[in-house]
């Protein structure tokens, strides 16, 4: 590089790049690779070797070569910079008033690596007026040249900043940083030096990275990389136990496979390292730090370093971990950061830190728990809970690994338990310090305990050095110095204590010997002072008790901390505010502060931070932007928390001021060939304060320097530039200024040709912008072309299109005169960002002119949280257009508009804002404030609203607005009437509110009702209820009531007219109260005689009694005749029932009940018939039909019966037949009818027409109850085939042969007289007739005749019966369907014999007893 291409100010300074190490790392690898390891020749070979270093430094090469490039390309920007900065006019810069800049860094400090004892140069380069101040650091610690004389050289000229290190040591393996800062702005640049250190011959190729070492990323990367964050994780709000992943896309360059920068993870500037809460991953483009399962233990700042040669680069954002769900509603959250000190044996120190209880009830203590390693079994350590935040823990197992965790206790519960604290050995570390080396010939040594060079010692000393490590006022930890000598055999301790002044000594740990060095004694008597002495002892005895120590009293040696100082929060983001306060005066042993917020008003405090920070200034994150915040902050140690502190001011959340944004847009609206008009837009963010104006700048075509158009800024965005040369070419660039200072410039211009404009066409529209972006619209404005052209301006056109590659579109076919425009979408949805153009043509009255200059990219994306303008009335009447806009900062300004046109008329319009929030008054509201109202906020994301206030709306407002200006007392009632139980008639109305100087008066008929005992009069004013009741309603009480209320101002009245219907309705009612009053002195019926039906089906009439006695008398009555029950009611239950089974029409009749006794009576009447009996019919069919069983077949020999069974049927009942869902109609063919329990369908002669579905339905008043069979198929063909047998064995029935009638079962006659059975037989054909007697048959003769007449009557004769002729006689009648058989027994009997019928006779006389005479 020639140095003609330096700045002036560095042509004398020498710059260290990567070639002088270049030089001195090929010597050294060139030097160790020609000597001759036999070791590295066995596993490597030489040959790899070899290719290995000729790959390396072909590496080196490639990166020196292209850092030369960017080192060239940097030297040549910064001589640009000061040689247009030389030439720049000296009434302005773009960083401040006369030339006043900050601190900017042209060249970067770069990291080396260095061998032991040599010498390393940093050196930087920085700009700035006031000359910047320079500070080194190294590891985040000041620098002092007077620390170490000679160590550090600190030079700085012309800009150029050097620090020399002097023979760096392997201790100067270090970040260095270096701060430069004036009055306008602080910069850095970081670079890591690595000191590498010789360790034998092989150290060397470990250090330049052969692959026997370790690998080149575990240290400070030779390669100078380029990084450059794409994505960075922000500020992260998780819950306990969540997951969470920080990560950061990055772009390295250049990107090597071998090599890479090297990552590290910060927390709170603690380096961290994976474990199995967190899990590391740097490489393919990204860096992440996952967490398995977060603590509050988590919570903090986290920094993502990346580290190489060319510097570090760094990301950092807070992460903040809130308290899980208690496991018990308001229990504390866990406590946190457990962590283990001087372990022993037997014996460890648990401390860690509190939890923060701004929503919970504060903490009494704690419980610590123990865990063996390998185990999932917790111990608690304490029975109490102990109330700071340390606590020694004793009875450990020697040689084990533990773990503990800590549970916080309040008044509502325990908390959950914190994170396992790191796993800790119970190991004596005295043991590693017995060690001792010795060493024998050559290189050979062994090791040996010190126990065994002490010799035979059996009994050991006294400890020494006893004295009390730990005060609290709960316990005392004592610690003491082993015996010397010790002796080889394991050591115990015993403790003794005393009292002061009492002689006597007590061992403390009589049962147990302690292993260690420590112990914790507890149960001291609370202000009493102890001596205590040690023992020591081993299996051969004990020894002499140790010096005895001063006396100690158990005692809080540190207090809770005072509160911190006063608060004070300043701006920070618009979510964020940076809060700063004053150390406590009491800071001993601080873990650390809690920060608290509260909304400004609201009383409701909220935790912060849920970790302890240990410094005075926090960056509180999560805010609602342009909410009012109040801080507090209080102090924690081990002890506990402090007071809270005073609270801060409240402070309104938003962005701190800064220099404004850069304009854009810059138009060319006019050139008359000597001069340019141009025009530009608003710069999206003034930076929180009012834009004061405008510089712009200007310069030709192909020159580098720009020149200031205007020396003073001004307020307009247009502007004419003069003096320029017709026929060239220029381009601008426009600053904008605020309080703050001068922002950035916009971006150059596009080239514009000066000469001069001769188009009849208009010239552009300009200052193109949209508001009010919603998903199916938005509004776009302009404003008028400064060049008309030949002819004024007509209208205007609207074009859009869809993305840069879609085709214009005309958005109104009409051109519009107005310069605004609201474009609409036939189908709302949102687009993606910058994929909508529009920009607006001027159309003249010869033709279109061009495109608005500037075309917008506009997502239509309705905006989260949009708000919309609302309109009202104000208590005083006043009509009001308001807009809220949470997103206004300090320079915002609210703009109300009347067709887009900002509104200026003061005396038909107002504005107050206050605030975030505007509202717009119309102060004589009429039709010509009909319109478009519209309202913008600078400074803001575009925010903005407009409001059509139409004819409708405003003659709703104006009318309310006539309400409000001319009051009346609201009422919640009118006037209305109501009527109590002895008759009394209560006129009220009540009122919305009424004060107490309220007044009121009742006016009947014109005339005015003051309180008396007929007019009650009164008014309860909180409830705002006005009555009057009146005790006798009568005839004479008819007419109009009116009630007048005056309320200061207000007024109102209600009237009520009884006139006529009305009126009688009134008193008849209250007529009908009265009497039911005195009725209702005796025994009455409290419910009157109504009736149900029980699932039964049976009717049940119910009433109820009331005010009865024992001697007050219950009758049913029907039709005035006394009805007769099995059981009288119980009156005591007050529900008297009568059943009525089987309701039929013979129980038509008016069925009465009455009560009586001497205070009176009482009766009630139901008649039953009409209506009444159709509606229990009806109730009764309801059960009915939902207790209906399923359709059955039952074949008979006339024919197929469906049947259905009831709890009850009647023919009363609704009940229809249907087949294929058309009614059937009674028939000879098929007949329906029922009895009590079943309804049923006779079909007669079936055939297959009467195939189907048959359906059974019962109808109850409201709904149809259906049982239905389906008829056909298998069914028919089964119930045919059954009712065709039973109808042929019906037809064989009737005609078999039978006997009708006439002969007797048994036959008694006197011997000597003649015999005739004579009976009727039948049979269709006529019946064969056939005697027997005995079984066999009669032999016919003159004894025995049998005659036949007429084929129907049968007579046998027996003439001069005997005693023979006594036995069975038989008549056999049968043809061919069939007969009978009857037999007659007969019995002959002699004169004088006593016959069978006397004989029974006088049996029954003597009681069945009796035997009857011999024969």
């Amino acid at each position: 590089m020639s140095l003609v291409a330096l700045p002036f100010y560095q042509k004398r300074h020498r710059h260290f790049d990567q070639s002088y190490r270049n030089i001195q790392t090929r010597y050294l690898l060139d030097e160790y690779a020609a000597k001759k390891y036999q070791s590295l020749v066995a596993s490597y070979g030489e040959a790899r070797r070899q290719r290995f270093l000729r790959e390396l430094a072909e590496m080196e090469g490639n990166v020196h070569e292209a850092r030369l490039q960017a080192r060239e390309k940097l030297d040549r920007h910064a001589v640009e910079q000061v040689v247009g900065g030389a030439v720049a006019p000296a009434g302005r810069v773009t960083a401040g008033p006369r030339g006043e800049r900050a601190p900017e860094i042209l060249v970067r400090l770069r990291s080396h690596t260095v061998w032991e004892r040599t010498s390393v140069r940093l050196c930087f380069t920085v700009q700035g007026f006031p000359t910047p101040v320079v500070q080194w650091y190294k590891d985040g610690s000041l620098l002092c040249q007077a620390a170490e004389p000679g160590k550090y050289i600190i030079d700085g000229k012309y800009g150029v900043h050097t620090l020399e290190i002097n023979r760096a040591s392997f201790d100067d393996t270090a970040t260095y940083s270096a701060v430069a800062t004036n009055a306008h702005g602080q910069v850095s640049t970081h670079a890591a030096v690595v000191v590498k250190r010789f360790r034998g011959d092989e150290e060397p190729l470990r250090s330049v990275g052969l692959p026997i070492g370790l690998p080149l990323s575990s240290v400070v990367p030779y390669t100078h990389f380029d990084v450059q964050f794409l994505e960075k994780f922000g500020v992260t709000f998780r819950r306990e136990g969540e997951t969470v992943t920080l990560k950061c896309t990055l772009l390295v360059t250049p990107d090597l496979k071998r090599v890479r920068p090297r990552a590290e993870w910060y927390r709170d500037d603690v380096l961290l390292t994976e474990s199995q809460w967190t899990k590391m991953f740097f490489g393919e483009g990204q860096a992440s730090l996952s967490f398995s399962h977060l603590h509050k233990d988590d919570e903090g700042l986290y920094t993502l370093r990346i580290v190489s040669r060319g510097g570090v680069s760094d990301h950092s954002a807070f992460l903040f971990v809130r308290d899980a769900d208690p496991l018990v509603m308001g229990a504390p959250g866990a406590p946190m950061d457990v962590r283990c000190h001087d372990a022993n044996r037997d014996y460890v120190i648990v401390t860690w830190k509190p939890p923060n209880t701004t929503t919970e009830g504060a903490v009494i203590g704690y419980f610590v728990d123990r865990c063996e390693v390998g185990t999932d079994s917790w111990v608690q350590c304490n029975d109490a809970p102990v109330k700071v935040c340390r606590y020694p823990v004793t009875g450990l197992r020697e040689g084990l690994s533990y773990t503990f965790r800590v549970r916080a206790v309040n008044s509502a519960g325990v908390s959950r338990p914190s994170r396992n604290s790191d796993a800790m050995a119970a190991l004596d570390p005295v043991d590693t310090r017995t060690l001792r080396a010795v060493h024998l010939e050559g290189d050979k040594e062994i090791v040996l305990y010190q126990d065994d060079l002490e010799g035979d010692v059996q009994i050991p000393g006294p400890p020494t050095n006893v004295h009390a490590s730990e005060i609290s006022r709960t316990y005392v930890v004592l610690s003491w110095d082993p015996p010397v000598p010790r002796g080889k055999e394991p050591l115990m301790y015993f403790v003794e204590k005393s009292m002061v002044g009492s002689g006597s000594w007590q061992r403390v740990n009589a049962q147990v010997g302690v292993r260690s060095p420590r112990y914790a004694v507890f149960d001291l008597a609370e202000g009493k002072p102890y001596v205590f002495r040690v023992l020591s002892a081993n299996k051969h005895g004990l020894s002499e008790p140790s010096e005895i120590t001063p006396p100690i009293q158990a005692q809080d040696t540190v207090a809770a901390p005072s509160a911190p100082g006063r608060v004070f929060a300043s701006r920070d983001t618009k979510t964020s505010v940076v809060v700063r306060w004053d150390r406590p005066r009491q800071d001993e042993d601080l873990l650390g502060y809690y920060v608290d917020c509260c909304v400004a008003g609201s009383n409701i405090w909220e935790p912060c931070n849920h970790k302890p920070i240990g410094y005075n200034r926090f960056v509180v994150h999560g805010l609602t932007p342009g909410e009012q915040y109040i801080f507090r902050v209080k102090a924690v140690n081990a002890v506990g928390t402090s007071e809270n502190s005073q609270e801060s001011d409240a402070i309104k959340v938003q962005a701190p001021l800064t220099v404004p944004s850069h304009p854009y847009g810059v138009t060319l609206l006019n050139c008359d060939g000597h001069s340019m008009t141009l025009g530009w837009k608003v710069p999206r963010f003034s930076g929180g304060a009012p834009i004061l104006g405008y510089f712009v700048d200007k310069r030709e075509a192909h020159h580098q320097n720009w020149h200031e158009v205007n020396s003073a800024p001004v307020q307009d965005r247009v502007l004419k530039v003069e003096d320029l040369t017709e026929g060239s070419l220029y381009e601008f660039k426009i600053a904008a200024s605020n309080v703050v200072g001068v922002g950035q410039p916009s971006d150059p211009s596009e080239l514009f040709k000066c000469e001069a404009w001769t188009a009849p066409e208009p010239g552009p529209a300009y200052d193109l912008t949209f508001c009010e972006v919603r998903d199916s619209s938005l509004v776009l404005l302009w404003k008028a072309p400064v060049y008309t052209g030949g002819s004024p301006v007509s209208g205007y056109l609207v074009d859009y299109r869809e993305g840069d590659s879609g085709e214009w579109v005309t958005a109104n076919e009409a051109a519009t005169a107005n310069r605004y425009l609201k474009v609409t979408s036939p189908t709302p949805r949102p687009i993606a960002p910058g994929s909508r153009c529009l920009a607006p043509r001027s159309r003249p009255a010869r033709g279109t002119g061009e495109e608005g200059a500037s075309a917008l990219r506009v997502c239509r994306v309705t905006a989260s949280g949009t708000k919309e303008v609302s309109v009202g009335v104000d208590e005083q009447g006043d009509i009001y257009l308001s807009f809220d806009c949470p997103e206004v900062t300090d320079a915002s300004r609210f703009t109300w508009c009347k067709s887009y046109e900002e509104l200026a008329d003061d005396e038909k319009f107002r504005v107050e804002t206050v605030g975030d929030h505007s509202k717009l008054y119309l102060k004589h509201p009429d039709k010509a404030d009909l319109g478009t109202y519209s309202v913008s906020v600078s400074d803001t994301d575009g925010v903005s609203s407009s409001f059509v206030l139409d004819e409708k709306e405003l003659e709703r407002l104006m009318a309310l607005s006539n309400e409000i200006k001319n009051p009346i007392i609201p009422l919640k009632s009118e006037l209305a009437y109501e009527i109590f139980d002895k008759g009394q008639v209560r006129f009220w109305l009540q009122a919305e509110h009424l004060s107490p100087d309220a007044s009121y008066r009742f006016i009947i008929n014109d005339r005015e009702v003051p309180d008396s005992e007929t007019h009650r009069i009164k008014c309860d004013k909180s409830t705002g209820i006005i009555e009057m009741v009146m005790d006798r309603f009568t005839i004479e009480n008819e007419g109009t009531y009116t009630v007048q209320i005056h309320d200061g101002k207000a007024k109102n009245q209600s009237s009520l007219v009884l006139i006529g219907d009305a009126f009688k309705a009134v008193l008849d009612e209250a007529e009908f109260q009265r009497k039911e009053f005195l009725r209702k002195q005796g025994p009455h019926f409290a419910e009157y005689l109504h009736w149900d039906v029980t699932e039964e089906c049976e009717v049940r009439l119910v009433c109820k009694v009331a005010n009865t006695r024992k001697d007050t008398v219950f009758k049913w009555l029907k039709d005035d005749v006394l009805y007769e029950t099995e059981s009288l009611p119980d009156l005591e239950r007050g529900v008297c029932e009568l059943l009525i089974p089987k309701l039929s029409k013979k129980d038509h009749g008016e069925y009465k009940a009455t009560l009586k006794d001497e205070r009176g009576q009482d009766q009630t009447v139901l008649e039953i018939g009409g209506k009444v009996y159709d509606d229990m019919i009806l109730a009764m069919s309801r059960v009915c039909g939902a207790s209906a069983s399923p359709l059955k077949i039952l074949c008979t020999p006339e024919g197929i019966r469906l049947q259905c069974f009831l709890k009850y049927y009647s023919e009363a009942m609704k009940a229809n037949w249907y087949h294929k869902d058309a009614k059937i109609a009674s028939s000879e063919h098929m007949r329906a009818g029922g009895s009590e329990e079943m309804a049923w369908l006779q079909i007669c002669e079936p055939t297959e027409k009467d195939k189907g579905k048959y359906t059974f339905e019962i109808f109850d008043g409201k709904e149809n109850h259906q049982r239905s069979l389906d008829l056909s198929g298998a069914a028919f063909d089964e119930a045919l085939a059954e009712f065709q047998q039973l109808k042929a064995a019906a037809f064989a029935e009737k005609n078999r042969g039978k006997v009708v009638g006439g002969l007797p079962d048994v036959v008694t006659i006197m011997e000597g007289k003649t015999l005739n059975l004579t009976c009727t037989v039948c049979g269709d054909p006529a019946p064969e007739v056939t005697w027997f007697k005995n079984d066999k048959d009669i032999e016919l003769g003159e004894h025995f005749s049998v005659q036949v007449q007429q084929a129907k009557h049968v007579s046998v004769t027996i003439k001069g019966v005997t005693a023979e002729d006594s036995g069975k006689y038989s008549l056999s009648v049968k043809n061919k369907y069939g007969g009978e058989k009857i037999d007659v027994t007969v019995s002959v009997y002699k004169l004088g014999e006593e016959t069978p019928v006397d004989c029974i006779r006088r049996l029954l006389r003597n009681g069945g007893s009796g035997a009857g005479p011999r024969r």
